[in-house]
């Protein structure tokens, strides 16, 4: 644990500077300024916005003044829309937390107990075919699933909504509430109708959630069903077994706790890949998040922002791996600080 709080301060430290300095490289091309990335600007205009931004200053100093201002909470402001970092953070990053959560709830559901029954009838057919979906489940690009969610149930039977996180309807009482959150979940109980709004907003959740939660849930299914068989050949559960406990209590009771902490352990990593998924799956369902904003930004070449939310992403993975850790070490005494 104490290497991962070294390499965590490591990561927060050189965080600020990957992404705008590559960026960056495009936009001042290698210290000449093109007009092709001005969006239709002259040299002389692009040249000047390049100064008064402070670009054409050594790159130590931008990197160490953006650090300075990170760590007084000052992301910059956005090149393209001119507004404050902070306030893109602040505003779309409530959806991303909430498209993971989503997911993460769809991979616990369909991973955990598939993975039990697959364990369960190992190296036999039903084994087979579930190991084939898990295989299908983490190796189909989110954007594929989720184009071909939305072409079954959204265009061809027409039972959920095609996109978005709300109808316009609950959009507006969300935007009426006192202190909203930007989590739809906690937003919705200040409205005059929290059942109607919670229906709407489950119902516009469904697609992008098990679109995402399906790229984890493959590999809890798998995780699962080699610790829990691994688990089951343990002496403990043999001694069991030869005291006449069924079969589906082993698995159920004796082998999925102590199976358990490896899932655990992975979840941290597992962030990590749906934060990754959140922008093509925000992209997919126009899910406006931190991952959709992120590839408006992008197209707008509009680095800082870019740098903000890049930055954002790393540390909420960062410090959830560390967390994670943390609660390994406490399940289980082998893991040393």
């Amino acid at each position: 644990l104490l290497r991962d709080q070294a390499q965590l301060a490591e990561l927060l430290q050189e965080l600020g500077d990957v992404p705008g300095g590559l960026l960056r490289g495009h936009l001042e091309g290698l210290g000449q300024p093109r007009p092709e990335l001005g969006h239709g600007r002259a040299a002389d205009q692009l040249a000047q916005r390049i100064e008064e931004a402070g670009y054409n200053r050594p790159i130590l100093v931008q990197y160490f003044e953006y650090i300075g201002q990170v760590f007084t909470g000052n992301f910059g402001e956005t090149i393209s829309d001119h507004r404050p970092v902070v306030d893109v953070l602040v505003r779309y990053g409530g959806a991303t937390l909430e498209l993971a959560f989503y997911a993460l709830i769809v991979a616990f559901i369909v991973g955990i107990p598939l993975g039990m029954l697959a364990a369960y009838v190992r190296d036999r057919w039903p084994d087979a075919i579930l190991r084939v979906f898990a295989i299908l489940c983490y190796a189909t690009p989110v954007f594929f699933a989720g184009l071909l969610l939305k072409l079954i149930f959204a265009v061809g039977l027409g039972w959920l909504p095609v996109a978005g996180r709300a109808s316009v309807r609950t959009e507006l009482q969300l935007t009426r509430v006192d202190n909203p959150t930007g989590i739809y979940l906690i937003d919705a109980l200040k409205t005059s109708n929290p059942g109607a709004v919670y229906a709407d907003l489950l119902a516009h959740a469904v697609l992008p959630g098990v679109a995402l939660g399906l790229l984890t849930a493959g590999i809890f299914l798998r995780l699962v069903r080699t610790n829990v068989i691994g688990t089951l050949s343990m002496d403990y559960v043999d001694s069991a077994r030869s005291r006449g406990v069924r079969e589906y209590r082993l698995v159920t009771k004796h082998a999925l706790k102590p199976a358990s902490i490896p899932i655990i352990t992975v979840i941290g990593l597992q962030i990590a890949v749906l934060l990754g998924g959140a922008v093509l799956t925000e992209t997919t369902f126009e899910w406006q998040g931190l991952g959709f904003m992120l590839t408006q930004y992008l197209t707008a070449r509009d680095f800082v922002a870019v740098q903000g939310i890049v930055a954002l992403l790393a540390v909420i993975v960062a410090l959830t791996n560390f967390i994670v850790d943390i609660i390994a070490a406490l399940i289980d005494p082998r893991v040393r600080y």
